[in-house]
């Protein structure tokens, strides 16, 4: 089983049995680059069409320098959010503070000066048609006044950064999908930004595109430390590249953190019909077809660990502490917001009453449990 190798690492120091989940990434707060405190935006109705509340009562922040991932569907208030960050929209109640500005108090000169600090992904890249790679690049440089020799050594340097060098002086026509993305991320980090915000930048582009995408996102964050705002309807992206996850619907913030306590732990329907999409719980068929919901010789148990080598600790403990041989039935393991995440399917001899001994012991040690069924 491919699995196993990771069951086998040594176990990883944050993951401590016994301990709540809410306290395993317990660390002093970083600081804060986005802070969105108390947040309402509702649109007036026009042209005879009821006014909409986008958003409601939004309060989180994003660290600086992290990848925080916000996820809703369609109608969740994820563009309305992603505009008042880049402050294309006011608030109707509330305020957006950007790198410790204000940016929804803000107008004219002092505003298009903050919006530098801002770049933009498209879902679509909106790369003009009748200029070059590097003419593309160059657009927000020559808004903001840099001199020519300035600029050529700076889109020569994002051309470089984002791995197309020799696409130079092609134009979007003679891109695939990915070049062109990759020339919307060098045009979005032309000025130098603390903010990228990615608003479905993958979701134009096939799988394997979309993980290199992913990549060089994830490199730009650690060479650059520039803050990244993941907008998007794909668990898939949040799961590949984000640390943090906020996830909207109908407007609220129904649920946030650490993508490994998200993705382990999801509380709302919402994020459970996302991640339902992504996780891959699924048994294997062989099992599968074995499971019975009549009391059987081995009750069947899934349980969700996180931290390279949690599953054999788990294991190792419950059948010392219970006096139970417990089976491993099947393993999953991913590499989720940095930490391994596992999810395993234990056989359990005894009949109901070692089941329900097993159940208590996971319980007290904070461990997240389904009850299958039994297998002979």
């Amino acid at each position: 089983m491919s699995c196993m190798k990771a069951l086998s690492m040594n176990a990883h120091p944050s993951l401590v049995i016994g301990e709540p989940i809410e306290t395993q990434h317990a660390a002093a707060q970083p600081e804060a680059m986005v802070r969105f405190e108390n947040i309402s935006k509702t649109y007036p109705a026009y042209r005879g069409k009821p006014g909409v509340s986008a958003l409601r009562a939004i309060d989180f922040t994003i660290a600086r320098g992290s990848i925080t991932g916000v996820i809703g569907r369609s109608g969740a208030g994820k563009s309305s959010l992603v505009r008042l960050i880049n402050g294309l929209e006011k608030p109707s109640a509330g305020r957006v503070v950007v790198d410790n500005s204000d940016i929804s108090a803000l107008t004219g000169r002092e505003l298009r000066l903050a919006q530098r600090s801002i770049g933009m992904i498209f879902q679509h890249f909106n790369l003009l048609s009748s200029r070059t790679a590097a003419d593309n690049i160059a657009l927000p440089l020559e808004i903001a006044g840099w001199s020519k020799a300035n600029i050529r050594a700076r889109v020569t340097e994002l051309l470089a950064l984002v791995g197309i060098a020799d696409k130079h002086d092609r134009y979007p026509s003679e891109l695939s999908g990915g070049q062109k993305q990759r020339v919307g991320i060098a045009r979005a980090l032309a000025t130098r930004p603390s903010v990228l915000l990615s608003d479905e930048a993958t979701s134009a582009l096939d799988p394997q595109t979309t993980r290199a995408i992913l990549d060089l996102l994830a490199n730009i964050n650690r060479a650059l430390g520039v803050t990244i705002v993941l907008i998007t309807h794909e668990m898939s992206v949040v799961r590949q590249l984000a640390k943090e996850v906020v996830v909207l619907d109908a407007g609220h913030l129904v649920e946030s953190g650490h993508v490994a306590d998200i993705f382990t732990h999801p509380k709302h329907p919402v994020t459970q019909s996302f991640l339902a999409e992504v996780t891959g719980d699924s048994l294997p068929v062989s099992l599968a077809s074995r499971i019975v919901q009549e009391p059987g010789n081995h009750a069947v148990i899934r349980v969700q660990v996180r931290g390279a080598g949690a599953g054999d600790t788990l294991i190792a403990r419950l059948a010392r502490e219970l006096g139970l041989d417990v089976s491993l039935l099947s393993a999953r393991i991913d590499e989720i917001g940095g930490q391994h995440v596992g999810s395993l399917v234990l056989g359990i001899p005894g009949g109901d009453s070692a089941a329900a001994r097993t159940l208590v012991w996971l319980s007290q040690h904070q461990v997240s449990t389904e009850r299958l069924g039994y297998v002979a």
